[in-house]
């Protein structure tokens, strides 16, 4: 069987929306991946296919969403939309769109959410809407049908009201974030629809709306984190008469601001939360002194926290600082407690006894100092603790460092980095547990028995350290970067050493005593020289790469497997069409150049010639939507003969030579007479690709009709046309 000729006709006319889409968005040429963003596109383009997975169109200006935009995106899995204008969504524009799992609408200017837009969104996981416009979610739940939604993010800063009902259908979420800075009317159960909600991020401002919210996740939420809060006094417990397990585990404050009379107030609430282990603090204010109601606390009994964390907490009169007598009954239980870049330089040593079951403690990035830490760790103080980090703090003095360390009889592990100690004693005294120290950056220039031998790990990297000569028989990791060392370590007095990091030194010669002699180790180049080695590699792959697609472009090979593909399903087909299906006398394959005579001229004389021809036009005859591949071969298989009009425009076109590669294929296999050809002007045999020899042999054995320049002489070609039709 013969089919398809005339591949250029069909797929000039697919060409106009592709084209389209590769100018608006020239990435997704070649990528299942459109990144379209920033483009200043007013409209989401035309073109659009299944074969785009992924799809950004962030950072535009675009205004509506229409109900055609993703028609054809069937198999979109992420749809970004953020920062553009959208104020306009059709209800049925994501309709398509049932496998999308993420979708992004934030910063647009939405004044309403419809449930009608994730209805279909069946797949959908993860769903941004914050930054718009509007006031609430509506009178029922916009994600009643998001069964498979793991997390959300909404609000903006004209939010003021959530209702009950508006989050049915939400099961359980992996993250939920509101965005209510001026949320002011919340009903109480609304967020009791979710089941389970592995984190809440919550931006409130007023208490009672906090308080409210709360109330309904204690028994949901594991992770609370509140933000931009102003926290004051509240009067009303947060739990009220409920017998069902709680679920929070640790709540986190962010830019929150704190007053001495709300400190005693929310640490009486959060007792009332048994399920309560960990208590964070980031970028927060405490407004006060200390001045905390210790009765009023010791009064609600112990707390459930054994973990409370503090970054960056800005106390604005720190220098009047209260000592906290009174709270010691309260931090028995606690078993993690950092403090980190909050300008802390003292511990009380009353209180520092109390924390009994401490047994880590981090106060890295503060101002403790030498003659403070009789206080910080006095006799008693932290008698569990096992990890310290004392790192970047204001210490200077090594041995007296070491002095009050000794105050800790169960210490493992032990961080005094980032201090400037600069000179180090001969002698020491350390808990006789401690197993790790970090010495590094702290300006030292020698190490000497200061250095407990207990140690199996060290680390004194980046200092200024001209050798390494200490006997440390149990040491099994040291850490030796960033120094000035001329030769290694003595193998015999660390024989216990499994890892040594010793990069960035000096080093210019080894020792004899290192056991075997450097030069009989024979070890690989790739061990040698790893990192040349993988860049070698990826460097030769890349090439390689680079020449396949040249080639590949060249040589049209894609364009080969896209027609091979189409032939091998052509194929399949019967040779002939049944007499009764053929309504065509002729198919004709044109290049668009040459038109004018095909269209005004050939058509006109064929068509009106008695009896009739009818013929086969792409422009007119072929079926709207359908694939262009398909309409050539039914056209073709419905159609007596099939006309090519050859010219120089239709062999030096990039996508004739495309459709005579696939003719190659599909018509002068099967060796009939059902092609006529008809040369328009002369053409060079030179101008005919060399890889179409087929094509070039059929030239040479089979006659083909010649346009004429005279009249009469072209009377005598439509005859001949005629009856070639005829045959």
């Amino acid at each position: 069987m013969w089919q398809v000729w005339a591949i250029y006709v069909v797929l000039a006319a697919n060409l106009s929306e592709e084209q389209t889409l590769k100018q608006a968005c020239p990435s997704c040429e070649a990528t299942q991946s459109c990144d379209c963003s920033s483009m200043g596109l007013d409209f989401i383009p035309s073109g659009l296919t299944g074969k785009i997975t992924a799809l950004n169109l962030a950072h535009n200006r675009i205004k509506q969403v229409r109900a055609h935009d993703l028609q054809q995106a069937v198999n979109l899995r992420a749809l970004l939309l953020q920062s553009n204008q959208i104020s306009s969504i059709d209800e049925d524009s994501f309709g398509s769109l049932g496998k999308l799992e993420l979708l992004d609408l934030s910063d647009n200017s939405l004044a309403r959410l419809s449930p009608l837009w994730f209805g279909p969104l069946f797949s959908l996981q993860h769903l941004r809407i914050q930054g718009n416009s509007y006031s609430d979610l509506g009178e029922s739940s916009p994600f009643s049908s998001l069964r498979n939604l793991s997390s959300l993010h909404l609000g903006n800063s004209q939010f003021s009201t959530i209702r009950q009902g508006n989050f049915e259908g939400i099961k359980l979420l992996n993250k939920l974030w509101i965005d209510g800075g001026n949320l002011r009317r919340y009903e109480p159960g609304s967020l009791k629809a979710i089941k389970k909600i592995n984190h809440v991020i919550m931006s409130i401002r007023r208490i009672d709306v906090f308080s409210a919210m709360v109330r309904d996740l204690l028994h949901s939420a594991i992770w609370l984190e509140v933000r931009d809060i102003k926290l004051d006094i509240e009067k009303e417990k947060l739990v009220k008469n409920s017998t069902l397990p709680m679920t929070i585990q640790k709540i986190t404050f962010t830019n929150a601001s704190f007053t001495d009379q709300y400190i005693s107030r929310i640490t009486v609430l959060l007792k009332e939360i048994t399920s309560l282990r960990e208590l964070e603090a980031i970028d927060c204010v405490l407004d006060g002194k200390g001045e905390w109601d210790t009765h009023e606390i010791a009064r609600g009994g112990q707390s459930s926290v054994e973990t409370i964390s503090v970054t960056n907490m800005a106390i604005l009169h720190f220098y009047l600082f209260f000592d906290l007598k009174g709270i010691e009954s309260q931090v028995g239980k606690i078993k993690r407690l950092s403090i980190a870049s909050s300008k802390v330089f003292m511990v009380p040593c009353s209180l520092a006894k109390s924390f009994s079951s401490l047994l880590y403690l981090d106060f890295h990035d503060n101002l403790l100092v030498n003659n403070r830490l009789s206080e910080t760790i006095c006799k008693g103080a932290w008698p569990s603790l096992q990890t310290l980090n004392l790192s970047k703090n204001s210490l200077k003095s090594l041995k007296q460092t070491a002095k009050y360390i000794t105050n800790l009889p169960k210490l493992v592990y032990l961080d005094i980095s980032e201090n400037n100690f600069g000179e180090i004693p001969d002698v020491c005294d350390w808990p006789e547990n401690l197993k790790y120290l970090n010495l590094s950056s702290t300006q030292i220039l020698r190490l000497t028995a200061c250095i407990p031998s207990t140690l199996e790990v060290l680390d004194v990297s980046a200092n200024n350290l001209q050798d390494f000569g200490l006997q440390l028989p149990f040491l099994k990791e040291l850490y030796l970067a960033n120094n000035h060392l001329k030769t290694l370590p003595d193998a015999a007095a660390i024989p216990n050493l499994v890892a040594m990091s010793i990069s960035r030194n000096k080093l210019n010669s080894f020792s004899k005593q290192e056991g075997a002699r450097v030069g009989t180790v024979q070890l690989s180049l790739m061990e040698c020289h790893r990192s040349l080695v993988v860049s070698l590699i990826c460097a030769l792959v890349f090439l390689l790469v680079l020449i396949l697609v040249v080639v590949g472009y060249k040589y049209h090979a894609v364009w080969y497997m896209r027609m091979t593909w189409a032939w091998l399903q052509a194929k399949r087909k019967p040779k002939r069409a049944p007499t009764k299906d053929v309504c065509y006398d002729a198919f004709v394959s044109y290049s668009e150049n040459d038109s004018n005579w095909v269209e005004n001229i050939m058509v006109q004389q064929l068509e009106q010639a008695c009896p009739p021809f009818r013929l086969c036009l792409h422009k007119r005859d072929f079926v709207p939507g359908k694939w262009i591949v398909d309409n050539i071969i039914d056209s073709i298989e419905k159609s007596h003969k099939t006309l090519f009009v050859l010219s120089e425009h239709f062999v030096q076109s990039e996508w004739c030579k495309y459709e005579l590669d696939f003719s190659h294929f599909r018509l002068f296999d099967e060796n009939n007479d059902a092609a006529i050809l008809i040369l328009l002007e002369p053409i060079q045999s030179q101008a005919i690709p060399k890889r179409f020899c087929k094509l070039r042999k059929i030239m040479n054995t089979r006659t083909y009709l010649e346009w004429p320049s005279g009249e009469e002489q072209q009377e005598m070609f439509w005859e001949n046309l005629k009856a070639a039709l005829k045959s």
